[in-house]
């Protein structure tokens, strides 16, 4: 008999190689630390990573968020953790790759050190979004409101150092503003007070930002990203940041990867990778995340998502250093 459990592991598990049916993992549940607060854009994805996982392996997969310290406090707990595949984090690149640069010698842990690389996920640019009843149309009429009104234009962010905060740093500095920073413990928090009036605007991931603008509560002005992003609904026409801040060579690209504790044994590493990667190439998988604004993007080996990891180490530094954000 065809039960609604395995009617829902059919689709995936047919597709589970000989590898992942022999590895020892998992074995009873497994978590998915997401270390920020829940609602933003990486907890979606994290809660769309552990269902499929779910389904794919048949024991429980379970998202839970540790917040605090731009991300930080969840990083710690996973270096600290069991190397024994049933503790992952999801984290952005921030996290990944600026902390140790914002924090300076209140880091932690060294993140390429202490934790264990196993592949990215997803890809995607920014939005900068402001109050739909704000009355400004476009960037440039955002941006002539804030010249002549240095500090009274609020932008929330999902914390300090996190791509949001770094971006709008770098934004502020392009265009000659002063923009009052108000960082939270996460996306959620910060578009829950954007869409009640309490803050003026917000750059962001697009996957926690597009049903708001579908629903009308934020307006979009521009794009992250050098061009537009033409592919998601309802950003056709707003514009990137090489129409509204002209050779400024602006173009932020944000990235969400699976990590775990150091050292996982290679029988287990290589079953997690192959999981991960198989549900993330899934057509539904990519299908939900497209009109958020994401990408699906895996690497072929953990080796090959350290190695892109640590050039990016590189480029965040460079942002840091840029922007002039401190962790506060």
């Amino acid at each position: 008999m065809l039960t609604r459990r395995s009617a829902l592991m059919t689709p995936l598990a047919l597709l589970a190689t000989p590898a992942l049916a022999q590895a020892p993992w998992p074995n009873r549940p497994t978590r998915i630390v997401v270390p920020i607060a829940a609602g933003g854009a990486l907890d979606i994805t994290a809660r769309m990573l552990a269902e499929r996982l779910q389904a794919l392996l048949g024991q429980p997969f379970v998202v839970e968020n540790r917040a605090g310290a731009g991300g930080n406090i969840g990083s710690q707990h996973v270096a600290q953790s069991p190397a024994d595949g049933h503790t992952l984090m999801l984290a952005a690149a921030n996290t990944l790759a600026a902390n140790k640069f914002l924090y300076g010698n209140r880091m932690p842990i060294d993140p390429l050190r202490d934790l264990g690389p196993v592949t990215r996920v997803s890809t995607g640019t920014i939005l900068m979004v402001v109050n739909a009843q704000r009355p400004w149309r476009s960037f440039a009429e955002l941006i002539a409101f804030a010249r002549a009104n240095p500090g009274r234009v609020s932008m929330g962010s999902s914390g300090t150092g996190t791509t949001s905060h770094l971006f709008i740093e770098r934004v502020k500095r392009a265009a000659n503003v002063d923009i009052t920073h108000v960082p939270y413990r996460g996306g959620g928090p910060a578009i829950q007070d954007l869409v009640a009036g309490n803050i003026d605007m917000m750059f962001d991931v697009m996957p926690a930002l597009m049903p708001h603008v579908r629903e009308g509560r934020v307006r979009p002005l521009a794009v992250g990203s050098a061009s537009r992003v033409t592919f998601v609904p309802g950003l056709e026409n707003v514009p990137g940041m090489d129409e509204v801040l002209p050779g400024q060579g602006i173009d932020a690209q944000a990235w969400y990867a699976v990590v775990s504790p150091p050292g996982l044994p290679a029988p287990v590493l290589e079953r997690v990778h192959a999981s991960i990667v198989q549900v993330a190439r899934a057509p539904d998988f990519g299908e939900r995340l497209a009109p958020l604004g994401f990408q699906v993007v895996t690497d072929a080996t953990p080796a090959a998502f350290l190695e892109f990891w640590r050039a990016e180490e590189d480029r965040w530094k460079q942002l840091v250093e840029i922007s002039g954000a401190t962790a506060e």
